[in-house]
């Protein structure tokens, strides 16, 4: 069983990675589901705000690997990517816990084509300005994100278009399949 965390900043590509993990036969198992089913049950609002606010109470609350613990569950005897590696401390439970077997990806873009994705993709957690869009990588940066992201066992740069972008993926999930 092979296991990728796949990170990096909001509107970096992670979700194109995943895509093709997922056409590749891959289980995907999304963090930020975990920290949405926690904030439903305990009734936080929905939106960025609501859900990055409760996601680092938690992470200051608990430490700031509770949300790759509460992770670990819903990861399957089959190969899995995991999205929404945010730190250190979270890569490290995963690492612990799955050993060799992990590999983690980062996907890179630039600020500005980022932030071009995700004003254009039109989710309710959307940035409203640049400002906004500024504010959220700084508060995922202060989480580690950064940290993990350098500390990648590859880099995918997804600057370019779509169906090259597709195919670094695929041939990296099958250099990592063959490893």
């Amino acid at each position: 069983m092979k296991t990728v965390l796949v990170t990096g900043m909001p509107g970096s590509g992670k979700e194109e990675f995943i895509k093709i993990a997922k056409e590749m036969g891959y289980d995907i198992v999304r963090m930020g589901d975990v920290v949405r089913r926690w904030a439903k049950k305990n009734a936080i609002d929905m939106d960025d705000k609501g859900i990055g606010g409760f996601a680092h109470s938690e992470r200051e609350r608990h430490d700031y690997g509770i949300w790759a613990q509460r992770t670990l569950e819903s990861i399957t005897d089959k190969n899995t990517v995991i999205d929404g590696v945010r730190g250190q401390a979270e890569m490290d439970i995963f690492r612990n816990e799955i050993g060799e077997e992990l590999t983690v990806v980062a996907v890179y873009a630039s600020p500005m084509t980022r932030y071009q994705r995700l004003i254009n993709r039109g989710r309710d957690d959307a940035p409203q300005n640049f400002t906004e869009f500024q504010n959220r990588d700084h508060r995922e940066l202060k989480w580690g994100l950064g940290e993990v992201i350098a500390l990648a066992d590859y880099t995918l740069v997804n600057e370019y278009t779509l169906k090259n972008f597709h195919t670094k993926a695929k041939e990296l999930l099958k250099t990592i399949n063959d490893e």
